[in-house]
């Protein structure tokens, strides 16, 4: 009895250390994959969406450029047709398309809406700083507000002196 207890005994041992070994043998599971990266936030979406445009769009309109006597001429036009809420809708449509939204702007291109206005730098600079008011007011962050300058500055060309 006592060969047969120690010839189970070894079998035993064999069988765990030859499972020991496969184990160690087998090859290790592949790492879990990188957690992807999230897309980063378009301007859009950073400046708050449809609605922070629009309240944005409108103080802009209403309380900084329509009072501002350095350029509120070029608005009489609009003012006198009551054409503010399309002036703002059109401004909204660009500002979203332009910072990554989901609208497209359907209006006449730059050049044809300020044709013959003669627009200057002087009142290019003007609106900037109305728009830059109503930036402020909202508590956009300076970073964003260079941003949206950066994608709306190049229409500067389209706009002034034409």
């Amino acid at each position: 009895m006592k060969r047969s207890w120690m010839t189970s005994f070894a079998a035993l041992a064999a069988a765990m250390s030859l499972a020991a070994c496969t184990n160690m043998m087998a090859p290790a599971p592949a790492p879990p994959p990188p957690p992807v990266a999230a897309a980063p936030a378009t301007l859009y979406q950073q400046l708050g969406g449809q609605p922070a445009i629009e309240a944005v769009v409108k103080d802009f309109v209403e309380n900084q450029v329509a009072p501002d006597p350095r350029i509120n001429r070029f608005f009489v036009p609009t003012i006198k047709a009551n054409r503010v809420a399309h002036l703002e809708a059109a401004l909204v449509d660009q500002i979203c398309q332009a910072t990554g939204g989901p609208c497209v702007y359907k209006g006449p291109p730059m050049t044809a809406v300020h044709h013959g206005m003669h627009i200057t730098d002087a009142d290019f600079g003007a609106l900037v700083e109305d728009l830059v008011k109503s930036l402020n007011k909202f508590n956009v962050p300076p970073p964003l507000q260079q941003q949206l300058l950066g994608i709306l500055g190049p229409l500067k060309p389209q706009i002034v002196g034409v």
